[in-house]
């Protein structure tokens, strides 16, 4: 049985591929290459570049390759940026969407597992979040990812489509030297970037209400989270009972000082980072439950903080290796 996975050739999406290919699932991958790297693809894993949008190139990727399910991780993922690009973010994540649930109709496919976003929560009134955590999204962004969980389930009663929705917060780390993050917006890159061109990171606020004053944060490990990705898609096949939607949460969040701290314990490079200003908007914490991920989706946090920093450095220090000159 073979897999679609869309977005593949981004960070997440290609641990994802990696995933099943360790698992011995067959996979096959569609990519704009937007954000994404062709490199990133395994030489022996099919390659598609083209648009979700493009349905008839979807529906014919569905039918040369016999895919019988997809985990469609493409998407437009810069929140902030996506205030700007309204438009722009509704095309990619909703539109898409819906042409590829029509291109999946069209050809059989009848499982998804669906990338989806801790920013369909806004600001969360709540110590934990769980699955029952009124949603209440803040951007265009997470305005898209809760519409495409709304246009999913309608699919599902409307033609029997077996989904689930999985609910991501702050996805760091490498499974490989050789994938890594390189958004400009996250937390991880944008440190090691500032490090590697010897300047100083900066926190942003220091005088919320948390034990350290900084921002506290739910991080989970890519490679956890690809992990249950292989385990929703054989349960989808196997046509086992999900649940709609699922947290890929730790339970226990972290501070913005102490990843700072653990950077810079793993780097070697001793730093005071820079305390600016606080963001607007920005809440003193985010932290949701994983439970019902780890009774059905064998979701546990495998990696601690200190993991997560080493192997995300890793991977940043073999790309700047190779970009240095012979």
């Amino acid at each position: 049985m073979t897999w679609l996975v869309t977005g593949g050739a981004g960070y997440i999406g290609s641990h994802v591929v990696r995933a099943f290919l360790d698992a011995g699932m067959e996979v096959v991958v569609l990519d704009s290459l937007e954000s994404g790297f062709r490199e990133f693809v395994p030489g022996d894993v099919p390659f598609v570049e083209a648009n979700v949008t493009d349905t008839d190139t979807v529906r014919a990727t569905l039918r040369d390759h016999a895919v019988r399910g997809i985990v469609h991780v493409a998407g437009y993922k810069y929140a902030g940026v996506s205030v700007r690009r309204p438009l722009h973010t509704y095309e990619q994540n909703v539109t898409g969407t819906v042409h590829l649930l029509q291109a999946m109709a069209d050809e059989g496919v009848e499982s998804i597992v669906f990338s989806s976003s801790a920013a369909v929560y806004g600001t969360p009134d709540t110590e934990l979040v769980t699955e029952a955590t009124p949603t209440s999204p803040e951007s265009p962004y997470g305005e898209s990812k809760l519409v495409d969980e709304w246009v999913l389930r309608a699919q599902a009663v409307a033609t029997g489509l077996r989904q689930t929705s999985l609910r991501y917060f702050n996805v760091v780390g490498s499974g490989y030297a050789d994938l890594y993050d390189a958004s400009p917006h996250n937390l991880f890159p944008k440190v090691f970037k500032t490090l590697t061109d010897g300047g100083v990171p900066q926190i942003n606020g220091a005088d919320y209400p948390t034990p350290d004053g900084t921002c506290v944060r739910d991080y989970v490990h890519v490679s956890d989270l690809a992990h249950s990705h292989v385990v929703a898609a054989r349960a989808l096949a196997d046509e086992a009972p999900l649940e709609q939607v699922y947290n890929l949460g730790s339970g226990d969040g972290v501070s913005v000082r102490q990843i700072m701290d653990t950077i810079a314990a793993v780097t070697g490079i001793d730093f005071d980072p820079v305390v600016g200003p606080r963001r607007p908007g920005d809440p003193a914490r985010i932290v949701a439950s994983g439970d019902l991920a780890a009774r059905d989706l064998e979701w546990a946090m495998r990696h601690d903080l200190t993991d997560m920093v080493r192997s995300a450095w890793g991977a940043w220090m073999h790309v700047v290796a190779r970009a240095l000159p012979e």
